[in-house]
């Protein structure tokens, strides 16, 4: 048998930032690269750029240098074998004109000091600044691999003119297994669990107020218990206080909140306790399908309505239009037939979890034919 080679690989992604969903996709990325490391004999040493470098280091066990400290972060790549950026939703102008130049400048010192570079799993856009596109072709065109979590994102990416091959893949979260954490023993077990993820979006809160509305009208018509389930802190647990104080009081004996969850293998282990999951956050319902729970999808960005047209699943409600008596419908519904849901998406959930490790495949097979040519 081969010796084992190893490899050191910086990752650049949203790290750092307590934002659940961008953690379990860095958890994701490590687990992926070790197993499929461990297949063909290539370990990799993982080194992350983060905001808290301490606290990404102490929860994952993996070296990592701030991502904001040029120094440290050209020091980590001129000692790596490559670098992977992604997953998530690195390139897009919708929250600020930074963040496409951040995420480029990274792939493109790399570049500078001859590592090869990944695109794991990225989903791409909104960009609205056509400056941006020229930059996006020509450092993308230079990388060794390119994948992408929908068919948009290639599109959006063969739009700008990029001629490199693209893949498309999963999120890879959806490969996440469940790991060793158990969920708070909040409810009683004869009962059906209604996870919530919620988040700040409209200015007015309308789409809180209507969200309300549509849980008090499921517990009135059901035995269910809500669990605000909150991704993003602390807004997120807010969010998710605001939801439960305009339910009103009536019901306040069958709402609990998941406090201080923060890592991804146990929020997953949280999603997976419920019965229906409803879900603004997109990794909330990523979460929700590999566990395979049923879910309604409120969409406030493409991205909800990409994942869910994956899963063959019609979107249910806006953060611009919610009708509160169909979320309500549709949600009852789903928790009635759970069962013939599950079987019904079983196949598909299967196949995608599959999907999902291809990014990591594809590297333990670069770094593989690259030990087998010396």
């Amino acid at each position: 048998m081969d010796p084992v080679v190893t490899k050191r690989i910086v990752l650049s992604g949203y790290y750092g930032f307590d934002n659940s969903g961008d953690e379990a996709v860095l958890q994701s990325i490590l687990l992926a690269l070790e197993e499929q490391g461990k297949a063909t004999g290539v370990r990799f040493v993982p080194v992350v750029l983060s905001v808290q470098p301490e606290k990404t280091s102490r929860t994952y066990g993996v070296e990592s240098v701030h991502r904001m400290r040029l120094g440290q972060v050209i020091r980590a790549i001129r000692g790596a074998d490559g670098l992977i950026s992604g997953g998530g939703s690195l390139l897009q102008d919708a929250t600020s004109a930074k963040t496409i130049p951040y995420y480029l400048a990274i792939l493109k010192i790399a570049q500078w000091l001859g590592k090869p570079t990944f695109i794991y799993s990225q989903g791409i856009g909104p960009v609205n600044r056509s400056l941006f596109f020229g930059w996006i072709r020509s450092i993308f065109n230079k990388t060794q691999y390119i994948s992408v979590r929908d068919r948009e994102s290639k599109e959006l990416l063969q739009k700008m003119k990029v001629s490199k091959e693209i893949t498309v893949v999963p999120d890879p979260v959806m490969g996440m297994p469940l790991g060793s954490y158990e969920a708070d023993k909040h409810q009683t077990m004869d009962k059906p669990v209604i996870g919530v993820s919620v988040r700040y979006w409209n200015q007015d809160r309308s789409e809180l107020k209507a969200l309300a509305e549509a849980l008090r009208l499921m517990l009135e018509k059901s035995e269910a218990d809500l669990r605000f389930l909150p991704f993003h802190l602390p807004s997120d647990a807010a969010a998710s206080d605001e939801v439960r104080a305009q339910i009103g009081e009536k019901f306040q004996s069958r709402i609990t909140s998941a406090v201080n969850v923060t890592h991804p293998q146990h929020m997953l282990a949280e999603v997976s306790r419920c019965h229906l999951l409803i879900g603004m956050r997109l990794h909330s319902l990523i979460y929700a399908a590999s566990q395979e729970v049923p879910m309604l999808g409120i969409s406030y960005d493409p991205k909800i309505d990409q994942f869910m047209k994956r899963l063959q699943m019609p979107i249910i409600a806006t953060t611009k239009s919610m009708q509160p008596d169909l979320v309500a419908k549709e949600g009852l519904r789903l928790l009635k037939e759970r069962s013939s849901w599950r079987e019904d998406k079983k196949g598909l959930i299967y196949s995608l979890k599959n999907e999902a490790q291809k990014p990591a495949q594809y590297m333990a097979s670069f770094f593989t034919k690259g030990r087998d040519s010396k």
